[in-house]
């Protein structure tokens, strides 16, 4: 049986945690597994290494950053190994670049393209444990790049899905995928297993637990991915694909997003095209546009809303300030203080109800919604940012995923 482990940084974060993760890849191996060991930088490592690149220079050429960062991960892995050498195990560390793990050129938010697991098949071969750094990989051109924030999750799972693994274990500091975030629910269950799909919508929605990317690989190679601690020995929660009972429950769980900022374009002319010279450049910019909602036009204007990552709003307001003056908008509004709420659940294909039971739950706090935004298992709202405690706490009652509530629960990451 092949096994694929992956360790995050609090996991890694100091020499006992990773003598730890050691004793774990060794029990592992013990039990007559090959494993690969896919580890990320120690705990706070990568916001020390952007913070040094940023003192050196205000605004760092990405390409540059990528090969700073990417030393965390190196740091890991060698002393991963050396760990496991020293507990009486075999191991070898490698980089990305000695897999062959081929990425786009897009520094700092980089894409898998390619994979060639030859290397870590052969040190399975000779009965090595392949201890492999996670976040990285080299563009056709041979520069470092980095997968973005959670990329180790994303290597782990395509590394899975390269070598065919029977298992993809992500270990964190939680011990599984919860109703909704414990931290902002005390009152959230751990679920025993999720669909990729619900996976999926609430890893988009802001449920933190495991990099989107990572869940997109899972789903489309069938990989089976489980969330696990690793302080203790709970079993974990298995994504997997979606049964019939999981389509008996109505909301599986209540996910939250506070990194979000809302565009407001006021009389906009209402003629074809407009919407695309908008957008286009929003796109060349690298900004991501999640919610869009255009008003019903009156005497030939419409009103167009919008949401982005709170941290692309000063270069968004900036692209769409460019945009704006020659196609005749007449104002431009930002607000940096929302937030985004989502119910989230495979049952909501065959049952009815779901949306207005979430906007009476809201009305009965007192709590606007500003948009709304829907799929075929998602209902999601843009909400004050200062109601988003109350609105996850609320929902989460309502729709019976208390602990103390009976019933099956699907749903988001703490």
């Amino acid at each position: 049986m092949l096994v694929v482990q992956k360790y995050g940084g609090t996991s890694v974060g100091d020499l006992d945690r990773i003598r730890r993760v050691a004793r774990r890849c060794l029990a592992a191996r013990a039990a007559g597994h090959d494993v690969v060991v896919v580890v990320s930088a120690m705990a706070g490592e990568t916001n020390r290494l952007l913070a040094l690149t940023r003192q050196i220079h205000p605004s760092p050429e990405e390409r540059e950053q990528d090969v700073v960062v990417a030393t965390g991960e190196q740091v890991s892995v060698g002393l991963l190994a050396l760990a496991i050498q020293a507990a009486g195990g075999k191991a070898v560390s490698l980089l990305g670049h000695q897999v062959k793990i081929v990425t786009d050129s897009s520094f700092s938010r980089a894409r898998i393209q390619s994979i060639d697991a030859d290397r870590i098949s052969a040190a399975l071969g000779r009965g090595e444990i392949a201890v492999v750094a996670g976040f990285q990989g080299t563009d056709e051109r041979g520069n470092v790049t980095t997968l973005g924030r959670g990329g180790s999750d994303t290597t782990a799972v395509a590394l899975a899905a390269a070598l065919r693994a029977d298992s993809c274990e992500i270990y964190t500091d939680v011990d599984g995928v919860y109703t909704a975030d414990p931290n902002v629910c005390p009152a959230a269950r751990k679920l025993d297993r999720i669909s990729y799909e619900e996976m999926l919508e609430l890893a988009s929605q802001g449920a933190k637990v495991l990099q989107i990317r990572s869940v997109e690989f899972a789903m489309k190679y069938r990989v089976p991915l489980w969330v696990k601690s690793s302080f203790g020995d709970d079993p974990g929660t298995l994504v997997c694909e979606e049964d019939s009972a999981m389509e008996d429950v109505l909301v599986s769980g209540i996910a939250s997003d506070r990194n979000e900022a809302k565009i407001a374009l006021r009389s906009v002319p209402d003629v074809p095209g407009v919407a695309a010279k908008i957008f286009t450049p929003l796109a060349e910019a690298g900004v991501v546009v999640d919610m869009i909602v255009q008003n019903v036009s009156q005497e030939g204007h419409t009103d167009l809303t919008f949401t982005v990552g709170r941290g692309d709003l000063g270069k968004a307001a900036s692209v769409i300030r460019a945009a704006a003056g020659p196609l005749g908008v007449k104002g431009i509004e930002t607000d940096d203080q929302v937030a985004k709420v989502s119910v989230v659940g495979v049952g909501m294909r065959n049952h009815s109800g779901v949306a207005s039971k979430m906007f009476q739950v809201l009305a009965a706090e007192g709590i606007n919604v500003l948009m709304i935004s829907t799929s075929e298992i998602k209902i999601s709202c843009v909400v004050h940012e200062k109601y988003t405690e109350l609105a996850v706490r609320a929902l989460h009652t309502a729709f019976g995923l208390d602990r103390a509530s009976r019933g099956a629960a699907i749903a988001q990451a703490g």
